[in-house]
């Protein structure tokens, strides 16, 4: 049986649950298609899932884990300890697991993993010109000390909360030169190379992914024979896939409704691990009128924090006050804190008309943005389009599928992006926010500041606003205490400036078959869990 989409696109799994090797697991995700599977610009939830099957960092966090004490050894054989060279540069020392393969590739056969390979990995995870990540290595560089010995040293020293993250994912996951070097990164993006569990093994756009068990890996032969990752914006297919047994595995809808609906029947588990991953509304300061204070103030005050609690439904929504969730990583701010400064920009319509009008803008005006299709995007987007209306704001939305919406507001085309991702740690989350190297498209090494904070006068005084002295200040110390009170220091202006709006964080919800076992338990993830080699597919 198929599954047949709106749009006339048809889906047909690989097997179903009559048919076929039994450890196949067929997971169905809300999006239409990938952007990369380069790991070093992927950054699209729907990449990032199947990317951390197919490589492994230096370190990794604990498989559904992502809290800042949860990272463990990966390719590396142990968590290494800083040394202080006597130039004062800081110096880390990995040493690399030996007989880790890399994939075989079109014709080429798997090879071992060296520090080579690493190396090479890292500094292209530092350059710019291939890397979405690569503002986390500033000030590193990286060598090759023997063939499983890779030293990184960097000229400004990084407490272990800071360092340790950078190499358990995102631009720290390790490429495997040679497939990269001859076949080049436009190939690389879609024929990715890695060490992983599971081995890519063909991609159709707007269809799937599917990756095979590495019967080579490292940690031991995984469970599962294939990990097939279907393309699937449409819930009701997704859903209808679920229950015929064609899917084992589907992304679900942030809302209570959807939970109760899917507990209900039978053989159907759902899980809702919390997820680090706030929705914050960016204000394109660069674009008119937001440049003004008072009315990204007004919209602000328009904004009920509460409707979308209301909403998404209290087991589903925690609200957040801060881009940093207090609950999940050093250095957020709880709402006490953002109280006490004046700054919780609490539900007040008619407060927010007397700031439009103030502004210049007593009618309003109208803004354009594109908006992501998927669930937990657009009715949100919605949700805002109602609020801003009921103080003369017009909120015209243009739909586009989630990888279009990445790119796009990645162009700079949105006056207001609403973004949810995880990172991992106050650092990464604000450097890659909030700095004014990763401002979209001009920065020095663009990323997703949307705001342009670093380079707007943010609160009308005529000189530019930035909080770079703060984010470099945090990351040079080594006392933890300090450390946490800068970051709180510089979220505390980014509300001032309001450089963005944090609205709040969802779990993360997805409904399986009873016989998925992930192989692990589901406490904090990022996008969704991924399958490793622990996760199988018990007897039906």
């Amino acid at each position: 049986m198929a599954l047949v989409l709106l749009n006339g696109i048809v889906y047909v799994p690989a097997g179903n649950s009559q048919q076929g090797p039994k450890q196949i697991l067929r997971m169905g995700y809300k999006v239409g298609d990938i952007v990369t599977l380069d790991p070093h610009r992927a950054t699209a939830g729907q990449d990032r899932i199947v990317v951390e099957a197919v490589f492994n960092g230096l370190l990794r966090y604990e498989p559904g884990n992502m809290t800042t004490g949860a990272i463990e050894p990966d390719l590396a054989k142990s968590i290494p300890k800083p040394t202080i060279l006597q130039d004062g540069r800081q110096q880390w020392t990995f040493n690399l697991r030996q007989g880790v393969m890399c994939h075989p590739y079109e014709g080429n056969p798997a090879y071992e993993l060296t520090s080579e390979d690493v190396v090479y990995s890292l500094k292209r995870g530092a350059d710019p010109k291939f890397s979405s990540y690569s503002g986390d290595y500033d000030g590193m560089t990286f060598e090759s000390a023997d063939k499983y010995t890779v030293k990184i040293t960097l000229e400004k020293p990084l407490s272990s909360l800071l360092f340790l993250g950078k190499f358990a994912g995102a631009g720290g996951l390790i490429v495997c030169k040679k497939p990269l070097e001859e076949k080049g990164s436009e190939w690389f993006k879609t024929h990715p190379v890695g060490t992983g569990p599971f081995m890519f093994e063909k991609y159709i756009p707007k269809n799937k992914v599917v990756l095979v068990g590495n019967k080579n890996y490292y940690r031991g032969k995984p469970h599962l024979e294939l990990f097939e990752f279907y393309l699937i914006p449409d819930l009701s297919a997704r859903e209808l896939g679920l229950q015929t047994g064609e899917l084992d595995v589907i992304s679900g809808l942030n809302e209570q409704a959807w939970v109760e609906k899917m507990r209900k029947i039978p053989g159907i588990l759902v899980d809702l691990p919390a997820a680090n991953e706030p929705m914050v509304m960016h204000f394109n300061m660069f674009k008119p009128p937001l440049n003004l204070l008072k009315v990204r103030q007004a919209i602000a005050y328009a904004l009920d924090r509460n409707q979308f609690i209301v909403f998404w439904g209290k087991e589903m929504a925690t609200p957040v006050y801060s881009v940093i969730p207090a609950e999940f990583c050093p250095g957020g701010l709880t709402k006490k804190e953002v109280a006490e400064n004046g700054l919780l920009y609490e539900f007040d319509p008619a407060k927010a008309k007397q700031l439009l009008t103030e502004a210049g803008y007593p009618n309003g005006f109208t803004l354009t943005v594109n908006a992501s299709t998927i669930a937990n995007y657009i009715e949100p987007w919605t949700l805002i389009e109602q609020q801003l209306k009921k103080i003369g704001i017009t909120l015209v939305l243009n739909p586009c599928d989630h990888a279009t919406y990445h790119t796009l507001i990645r162009k700079d085309s949105n006056p207001l992006v609403l973004y949810n991702g995880g990172r991992e740690n106050a650092d990464v989350f604000l450097t890659h926010y909030y700095h004014s190297d990763s401002i979209v498209s001009t920065g020095k090494r663009p990323n997703i500041n949307f705001s342009h904070i670093g380079a707007v006068d943010a609160d009308g005084d005529g000189t530019i606003d930035s909080i770079d002295d703060l984010i470099e200040a945090a990351r040079r110390e080594v006392d933890a205490k300090k450390q946490i009170n800068l970051w709180k220091e510089a979220q505390i202006k980014l509300l001032r400036y309001l450089a963005s709006y944090p609205i709040n964080y969802l779990k993360c919800t997805l409904a399986r078959k009873d016989y998925v076992d992930w192989g692990y338990k589901l406490k904090l993830v990022q996008n969704f869990p991924k399958p490793n080699e622990n996760t199988r597919i018990l007897s039906k």
